[in-house]
């Protein structure tokens, strides 16, 4: 569950048949020398990271990766978009108040990390060290003894990775939209790790045309898609966040409404270590006033309402490095 869904020119597409292979607009790198250099040396990279992390154990390594990230982080580029968003976004607040939270950002990615070959080794309901629980479950169990098509939406929020394996533990492994990394090889590594964490192997849907006619042909066939809906589409719908104008994905909404399937949003709070909340909440009501262009936008402006709720509540477990806002509305 990496990644916010499709345009609505990626869904026009699909709807029309068109077929792009996910990894096309990667070719041309993929035939340079550099690039190809690049992507050996990132894979032997992730191959000797992957079983490092594994033999640290889920504490050591998000710890070990926690710390990292939390020293080498506030020091990229990137880093000034982060604290430009904060600024646009908590306007009240200082210079040393962002500048904390951005590190408590980096820290929480390195751990995310860090965790990340440890998923599938997680318990439920562990009295303390690593684990999950889960508030108002009640939603979860009463959307697997229904069944048909559904929804879960959430964000970077916490460590996100955590919510597949989580809502399949009852009965209600989903498919994912996510953006496939560049490298192919690596790619299949990630991949390979989440549908471990699962438990079993679901259709994992890449952004873009293909990607877009397969999720709505899965939805409708009664199977379950995660999406996570909190990043920048230029070409999306203007929806409203921290107050300011967000180019947001239509394809949650729009997915949503056409089969009138549930959208369950939930998020996972970092309670330590490798150790995890969901937080499930109750469906979102789904609009029906015979304006399919104005439910779509209510309904995203919902979603947008839940996350920018979560995020105000921890802001240090949100990914600020996206460019979420116009460039008018932040200053970097």
């Amino acid at each position: 569950m990496t990644d916010q869904g499709f345009s609505r020119s990626a869904l026009d597409e699909a709807r029309t048949g068109s077929v792009q292979a996910s990894y096309a607009a990667r070719r041309g790198t993929d035939r340079t020398l550099l690039g190809r250099a690049s992507h050996r040396a990132e894979l032997a990279g992730v191959r000797a990271a992957v079983p490092l992390l594994a033999q640290l154990g889920p504490v050591r390594a998000s710890d070990a990766m926690g710390g990292l990230f939390r020293r080498l982080g506030p020091l990229l580029p990137v880093t000034r978009t982060a604290l430009a968003n904060l600024r646009a976004a908590f306007p009240d607040r200082d210079a040393a108040w962002r500048a904390r939270v951005v590190r408590d950002m980096w820290e929480n990615l390195g751990r995310v990390a860090g965790e990340f070959p440890h998923l599938a080794g997680l318990p439920k309901g562990s009295a303390s060290g690593p684990g999950w629980e889960v508030v108002n479950e009640r939603v979860l169990v009463e959307q697997a003894a229904r069944g048909g098509p559904v929804v879960f939406a959430s964000g970077h929020i916490g460590n996100w990775e955590v919510l597949p394996p989580a809502v399949a533990a009852y009965g209600l492994a989903f498919s994912s939209v996510y953006r496939p990394a560049g490298n192919r090889a690596v790619d299949d590594i990630i991949v390979g790790l989440r549908r471990r964490a699962m438990g079993q192997a679901v259709p994992m849907f890449a952004k873009g045309a293909a990607g877009a006619r397969d999720a709505l042909s899965h939805l409708r066939r009664g199977g379950r898609l995660g999406m996570l809906v909190d990043q920048k589409m230029n070409d999306g719908i203007e929806a409203r966040l921290f107050g300011l104008p967000a180019m947001t994905a239509p394809a949650m909404a729009a997915m949503a409404l056409k089969y009138r399937c549930p959208v369950i949003p939930g998020h996972v709070q970092r309670l330590g270590p490798a150790r995890f909340r969901l937080v499930v909440e109750e469906p979102l009501a789904l609009p029906d006033s015979g304006d399919r262009a104005a439910d779509i936008q209510q309904l995203t402006q919902a979603m947008n309402d839940c996350l920018e709720r979560w995020i105000r509540e921890r802001p240090e477990s949100w990914l600020w490095l996206h460019r979420r806002f116009p460039k008018e509305a932040v200053r970097v």
